[in-house]
């Protein structure tokens, strides 16, 4: 599917049970408040399972009028929620511009059974270690290994960040440094899609999977990082973002591109991955 979208944030944290009408819960909040946030997530759910929220692989933009993130609109190019539209803008960088040439232009071959790599992700706030495990999902493990192995992810943005959900980033198109372009940032990818894979472990504060669209086949590079144990339900609804490892070491250096983005879902000034190395 052309483009790539961005996932609804989740409000699991707004809602609690044993709430009574018109009275205040903990803190002072009126308890007309957690109600509203209790449907909130109810309607998110609703929306991930059926395809209406989903996470962006971007193999490759689209012309046509787009949601949030490189969705197809509803009706009219209507933006779709928790994004911006990703409309040509004066400027807009050249579709590819600074790939780089070695990089794959078709599904990388997958990870072999078992094996198992630290790929270390460098930014300005520190480094974030993860361990990628070809058993939990061997072709998107092969797909990111060859993307990082080429040098695709260097100096592209985190260009998404939501507090006690997800960062994302690996829009090597309209995400990278040189080519940074807001209103197109998450609507890119590597040229090409992979194929899908079953989900074989739970989501979890750390662990990292690949974007997509809620199209079939539709991951390219982009990936995220879950920041909290509370969006496990949200994710799980859709259950289709292949889950390629976890973060070792560096939860710290997520939260802090987290607070970095001071709570603006599509940061002006992302923090980049100046540099992934993969261990021997």
């Amino acid at each position: 599917m052309s483009g790539a979208n961005r996932p609804g944030q989740p409000s699991t944290q707004r809602a609690r049970a044993g709430a009574t009408r018109g009275g205040t819960a903990a803190g002072g909040i009126p308890t007309a408040w957690w109600a509203i946030g209790a449907v909130v997530v109810f309607a998110i759910g609703v929306a991930l399972a059926s395809g209406a929220i989903s996470f962006g692989g971007g193999a490759k933009p689209t012309s046509d009028a787009v949601g949030a993130g490189g969705n197809p609109a509803a009706s009219g190019g209507a933006v779709a929620s928790g994004g911006v539209p990703a409309s040509t803008a004066p400027g807009a960088s050249v579709i590819g511009a600074g790939i780089p040439a070695g990089c794959p232009k078709a599904q990388p071959a997958a990870a072999p059974a078992g094996a198992t790599k630290i790929v270390t992700i460098d930014t300005p706030k520190g480094a974030i270690e993860i361990t990628l495990k070809a058993d939990l999902s061997p072709i998107a493990v092969g797909n990111f290994l060859a993307l990082a192995s080429c040098g695709y992810y260097d100096n592209v943005v985190f260009h998404r960040v939501v507090p006690d959900f997800v960062i994302q980033g690996g829009d090597g198109q309209f995400g990278r440094t040189t080519t940074f372009d807001v209103n197109k940032v998450g609507t890119g990818g590597p040229g090409y899609e992979i194929q899908d894979e079953p989900v074989k472990t739970p989501y979890a504060r750390g662990t990292v999977a690949m974007a997509r669209t809620a199209a079939p086949n539709s991951v390219g590079s982009q990936f995220f990082i879950v920041l909290s144990d509370a969006a496990q339900s949200s994710l799980a609804s859709a259950n289709t973002y292949q889950i390629i490892g976890s973060v070792t070491t560096g939860m710290e250096v997520a939260d802090a591109i987290t607070a970095a983005a001071a709570g603006v879902e599509i940061p002006a000034q992302p923090i980049p991955m100046t540099k992934l190395t993969i261990a021997p």
